[in-house]
């Protein structure tokens, strides 16, 4: 095929997956991601927001130095300051890119920027100009497209290109797009503009109206060939349009669309529970291509017509995204080199061996209480180990709960605080109300608790429980997450890990960029 049927992947999964409520991640998660995407040879990684603070700027940097195979990728404001701080945080990547963007809808230029078009269209050559000086490769975004003027759009577009962006973003940010409207914008777009030939048009959807997917399929068919996206459709609000949905629904209907990507999907499936396990997001069980059931058969008939001919009732193979690709599972006899092989199988990569043995000791622990150690379990394990290797204000040294007919529940407890072991005891309507109120009973944290989520990692009444915990305290909102084999310590490990992601303050406050 040529270089024209290949559409661009850009994940922005550690930018705008970021800004989904509670799910902000530390640098190192951020990089362990990457270098997830990379294996899968996602094209570009969109690592942050690098003026957004100190943290921001030093993930984006961190992954622009480490990651080989990708382009690496900051998000800037039409604004000097912005563009300058990309550009510092992406000076050591192999291929960097700087992406800038402005509001071009009449709403946000007369509410939000207070510009009328014609400074719009100034600052962002401006910006444009700005950030080729400091970057070979440069995208423009048009914030609010879907709700823009075509002629101004036109205009902007033409403008940008001329200045010397190579990527032309046209976002819907609030969803409101329909597919049919969305490709007539893209293809108006491509025919109208003088210079379109000498960029790549691009499409970022927000899933407001569940349309993402196919309003970004919708413009690849009018000519568009860079989709962004995120795993697990992860993102502002209703997220962004799924990475894994548009890839294969691109593979699986080359006959219609004819085009490709270059992604290698056999790692869709272990990057979608990294992400979850990172971020506390749950995949839903009926969510396409990962969720668990996405390729269970409960009908009859169903079974049946799978077992004579796969292809009766499925459209593509589940090997093709990961799914029953490791016939090899762990246990407590397994040994250092088989669960470290396993951890590369799955692109897992512990820096040193001091977390190496951490991890191997958590596992040999899980073993004893579980018969067989899963991906999935891999997965978690290495996540809450390398939660617990970074500093922890609260840990849970011990738990002892008690449940039964006709009692209140009662939950003792000791805790290390920064060193300092503290015992407390209190009571609640349920084993793990119980465990919470003893903790706040030392925290005093104040905090709200938003969501708690109870997941089964894998099969069997052996698994490791995951429990999302969802705090809220100053507008200020955490994801915490914990897994163990028993329920409540696993409730407790995450409402520990929730107070300790807002203890350190590791969710900072993004500036409002969810319209790229």
């Amino acid at each position: 095929m040529s270089s024209s049927d290949r559409v661009i992947i850009f994940d922005t999964t550690l930018r705008d997956g970021e800004q989904s409520p509670g799910a902000s991640m530390t640098k190192e998660e951020k990089l362990r991601i990457a270098k997830a995407l990379e294996r899968m040879r996602v094209d570009v990684i969109e690592a942050g927001f690098a003026i957004a603070s100190p943290g921001d700027f030093d993930a984006v940097k961190t992954i622009a130095d480490t990651i080989q195979d990708s382009t690496i990728c900051s998000l800037a404001r039409a604004l000097d300051g912005d563009i300058e701080r990309a550009g510092e945080a992406l000076a050591g990547a192999n291929s960097g890119r700087i992406h800038t963007f402005i509001a071009t809808s009449p709403i946000h230029m007369q509410h939000k920027l207070r510009m009328e078009p014609e400074q719009v269209i100034e600052q962002a050559v401006r910006a444009v100009k700005k950030a080729r000086s400091l970057c070979g490769d440069v995208e423009f975004s048009c914030e609010d497209a879907g709700r823009s003027e075509i002629d101004f759009l036109c205009r902007i577009v033409e403008a940008a290109i001329d200045a010397g962006a190579r990527t032309i973003n046209i976002p819907d940010t609030v969803g409101y797009a329909i597919p049919h409207e969305y490709a007539h914008l893209i293809s108006q777009l491509i025919n109208r503009v003088p210079n379109a030939d000498k960029a790549i048009f691009s499409v970022h959807c927000h899933n407001d109206l569940g349309l993402a997917v196919a309003n970004s399929l919708a413009a690849v068919v009018a000519g568009a060939r860079q989709v962004e996206c995120t795993i697990n459709g992860l993102g502002e609000r209703a997220g962004n349009a799924a990475l894994e949905e548009i890839v294969m629904a691109i593979k699986t209907r080359h006959d219609l669309l004819g085009v490709h990507t270059n992604i290698e999907t056999p790692h869709i499936l272990s990057t979608s529970r990294m992400v979850s396990g990172i971020t506390g997001f749950p995949v839903q069980p009926n969510k396409a291509i990962v969720g668990a059931n996405a390729f269970a058969h409960e009908s009859g008939i169903h079974q049946d017509g799978v077992l004579k001919h796969r292809e009766t009732y499925e459209i593509m193979a589940a090997e093709d995204v990961g799914w029953n690709t490791n016939k090899m599972v762990l246990g407590k006899h397994s040994g250092r080199n088989a669960f470290r092989s396993r951890l590369v199988d799955l692109g897992i990569d512990l820096g040193t061996d001091e977390e190496f043995k951490a991890a191997f000791a958590r596992f040999k622990d899980l073993a004893d209480k579980k018969h067989e150690i899963f991906d999935e379990d891999l997965q978690s394990l290495v996540t809450e180990t390398l939660t617990e290797e970074a500093a922890e204000h609260y840990k849970l040294i011990s738990l002892d709960v008690s449940s039964k007919t006709g009692a209140v529940p009662h939950a003792h407890l000791v805790l290390s605080i920064d060193g300092e072991e503290v015992a407390s005891d209190d009571q609640g309507s349920g084993p793990v109300d119980a465990a919470f109120k003893a903790i706040e009973k030392v925290a005093q944290s104040g905090a709200t608790l938003q969501l708690y989520s109870v997941n089964a990692i894998t099969q069997g009444t052996d698994s490791q429980g995951e429990v999302t915990v969802r705090l809220e305290l100053g507008g200020r909102i955490v994801n915490g997450n914990g897994a163990d084999t028993d329920i409540v310590i696993a409730s407790a490990k995450a409402y520990l890990n929730a107070l300790n992601l807002m203890y350190l303050g590791t969710k900072r406050a993004h500036p409002q960029v969810d319209g790229v």
